[in-house]
């Protein structure tokens, strides 16, 4: 096998030519500053995940106000630890190895700070946005359109500076993690604009131009790839980088690594759709998904066995060195958890997993191992470098190491627990035929105990990452920061012809040609799946009892999705009797096509909610909002006292019709005029309806805008099957 070896053994060698040696400086301070703020927002994130894990047994830990209660803060965690933990340490290793690896400083200094700068202020935006209820209701996809636009914009200054950095480049050809620092910027760019096509209402609320099924199905296209290109490819960038360099070994298979990258790339856009397996999307849309998703496990472990296999001959210095520690766990955790996806995308397997914590526990393997301690190593193995330094102390680092690994294993296995007990209390049914535990609760409660272990883990991974900062802070104190690094290389020879060079050492000295194929490998999957899905009607049967929601019903959806509660409810009854039983019919693709955006949910903190409608009296629903407890003893849901006091926006409900309307939900010409008329005369039946229970309360209030949307999931499925009989 052909060894990739000059990017890490030859500084004076070089692939780009002869002549004499032009001398240069590469920037560490836009590096540092990504780095330190990864290190800030990762701290932060991981807090915020905390509380939001103590909430799971603790309820009170929201402290009764609206900004810190579950269903703000959990998007608030996932944004913070994805796009600003995970999102700098990329951006901070990239900017470190890509000048190095292409013998060039960036392309322009100004774009790094631009660039930097910008991705600081959108982090800022969604740390205000979200705990304020400004929310998109779409899974990692829950930022406003004003910043949706701020992200496009400034990943294109990334791009920008980037492509004109390989384009400057004096080495010949691409290293391997620079083909995925590409597919990286392409697809993300690509996910990105295409799952954030929305229609504003105002500067703080829009609504998604696709609706229930097709929304459906390009939200998970990007919420599936964007963790395969958000937090896999470039990562496996980075580790083609630093791993060797840790080893001081060359990466293992160059052909490997060709197989891996192109068919990685190609096959993952594909998956998207097992993530809604047994739902309402189209079966050979679900059948798709799961094929690219069990095919997936080559590509993957072929990336992770590359990343192992080159510590060859160095697996001794991994008893010792803290940085390949964590980079061998880090593999092992990405080889886990791309082993665990496919299986999970198993029709048989997912019908066990999906919706319970077990898909929680899958995600974080990837998190915290994969992605969390790929950059301990990484800043274990930059910060000494960057100050000219040793690290400060060897022992703390692989104190932090087993805290973290600690963590790892407190947190994820009492998870893999609760997702089986809840699979197995759901479906079980007593000799008579009847749910054994026909109370969604009786659940919840066993589960109490595996929440507060899971919350432990998370501190034990905290406390890791303080005694990191506290290590590096000090290996900083003791060394002397080089701002500007020197090196020199021979200028780029163009257009020289290798006698032997194979086709892809050719695509390598072609970056323009290498993107646009990149470019297509990724958009092949998602033509092929929403093309059929938008322009084939019979894939979306229509329902004739389906009506659009009137006003106030609207506006309760609205605060409904501010509130976050599709982060514990689904809506979303799959063909299971154990479901059915449950919750009543099973839900059909042609009851969402007025709902922009689509509120199937992921995970069942909560039962499902798609067929509550009329199931309980107005009066319970008021009750329950105030507090939980009366009305289910147990339970785990917060209160929400300001739905009761805080009154809803009438203003806005013509403007809400008008852009429903625009996106081609069938309101009637005018209706905008009748929209405030409307609610208030359906708000007051409700009011009237809670005063026969003895509760007071007035027409304008969130409360009765809430109910309004509660007591219509699922009723139009009833008129349907009442009509019929």
């Amino acid at each position: 096998m052909r060894f990739l070896t000059k990017p890490f053994f030859s500084n004076d060698s070089h692939s780009g030519g002869g002549g004499a040696l032009e001398g240069f400086y590469y920037d560490n301070k836009v590096v540092k500053a990504f780095m330190i703020a990864a290190v800030i927002f990762g701290v932060v994130g991981m807090l915020v995940g905390l509380t939001a894990a103590t909430q799971l047994f603790w309820p009170a830990a929201n402290f009764g106000i609206p900004f810190t209660s579950f269903g703000r803060i959990r998007p608030l965690h996932t944004n913070a630890i994805i796009f600003a933990f995970v999102g700098n340490a990329m951006f901070g290793g990239i900017y470190y190895s890509l000048p190095r690896l292409l013998k060039t400083p960036m392309f322009n200094r100004t774009l790094s700070w631009v660039h930097f700068w910008g991705w600081q202020l959108i982090i800022l935006s969604a740390a205000l946005s979200l705990p304020l209820g400004f929310t998109t209701g779409k899974e990692y996809a829950e930022l406003e359109w004003p910043i949706d636009i701020a992200i496009a914009l400034v990943w294109v200054v990334f791009g920008i500076n980037m492509i004109g950095t390989i384009i400057k480049r004096r080495e010949r050809h691409m290293y391997v993690a620079v083909w995925f620092y590409i597919a990286t910027f392409i697809t993300v760019a690509m996910l990105h604009i295409v799952n954030s096509f929305e229609l504003p209402l105002s500067l703080t609320k829009s609504y998604s131009l696709y609706a229930g099924v097709q929304d459906a199905l390009v939200q998970w296209w990007y919420g599936h790839n964007a963790v395969a290109f958000f937090l896999t490819t470039p990562f496996l960038g980075l580790m083609y980088y630093f791993m060797p360099k840790a080893a001081n070994r060359p990466v293992y298979s160059y052909k490997l690594s060709i197989i891996h990258f192109w068919s990685l790339i190609f096959l993952y856009i594909w998956a998207g759709p097992h993530h809604l397996l047994y739902s309402s999307l189209p079966d050979w849309a679900q059948s798709l998904g799961t094929v690219f998703s069990v095919m997936l496990i080559a590509p993957s472990w072929g990336g992770m066995l590359n990343g192992l296999l080159t510590l060859r001959g160095a697996w001794d210095r991994v008893r010792e060195d803290p940085v390949l520690k964590f980079f061998v766990v880090a593999v092992t955790a990405y080889g886990m958890a791309t082993f665990e996806g496919p299986m999970l995308s198993l029709k048989n397997v997912n019908a066990i997993s999906h919706f319970t914590d077990w898909t929680i526990a899958h995600v974080h393997v990837g998190g915290l191992g994969w992605n969390g301690f790929m950059i301990f190593g990484m800043l274990y193995w930059l910060v000494p470098r960057m100050w000219k330094t040793k690290i400060y102390s060897l022992s703390l680092a692989n104190t932090h190491f087993w805290v973290g690994t600690l963590g790892i294993l407190f947190w994820t296995l009492p998870m893999y627990w609760a997702g089986f007990t809840q699979s197995l209390m759901w479906k079980e049914f007593t000799k008579e035929g009847f749910l054994a535990y026909p109370n969604f609760l009786e659940t919840v409660t066993q589960l109490i105990p595996l929440y507060a272990m899971r919350a432990f883990g998370g501190l034990l991974y905290l406390v890791g990452t303080f005694i990191m900062i506290y290590n590096l802070i000090k290996t900083a104190g003791q060394g002397s920061f080089v701002a500007e690094e020197y090196d020199e290389a021979p200028a780029l020879v163009k257009n020289v012809r290798v006698a032997g060079e194979g086709w892809h050492s050719t695509l390598e000295r072609k970056p323009v040609i290498f993107m646009i194929l990149s470019l297509i490998a990724v958009v092949i999957g998602g033509v092929v799946e929403f093309v059929p899905t938008w322009l084939v009607e019979s894939n979306i049967p229509t329902i004739a009892s389906v009506k659009p929601y009137t006003p106030l019903e609207l506006e309760g959806r609205d605060i409904y999705i501010r509130e976050g509660c599709y982060t514990c409810h689904s809506q979303m009854v799959r063909p299971f009797r154990s479901e059915t039983e449950r919750y009543g019919e099973y839900s059909k693709a042609g009851e969402f096509v007025y709902d922009h955006p689509f509120q199937w949910g992921s995970k069942r903190t909560g039962p499902d909610l798609h067929r509550v409608g009329g199931k309980y009296p107005d009066s319970w629903h008021y009750n329950h909002m105030m507090d939980p407890q009366t009305m289910s003893p147990g339970s785990i849901m917060p209160t929400y006292p300001w739905l009761l006091s805080d009154k809803y926006n009438k203003s806005l409900l013509p403007n809400k019709i008008s852009v429903m309307r625009k996106l081609g939900v069938p309101y009637p010409e005018g209706f905008e005029d009748e929209a405030i008329a409307n609610a208030e005369e359906q708000a007051d039946k409700i009011v009237k309806s809670l005063a026969d229970a003895k509760i007071t309360t007035k027409s304008d209030r969130e409360i009765v805008a809430l109910i309004a949307y509660l007591q219509r999931l699922g009723t139009d499925i009833k008129k349907e099957q009442t009509a019929t009989r």
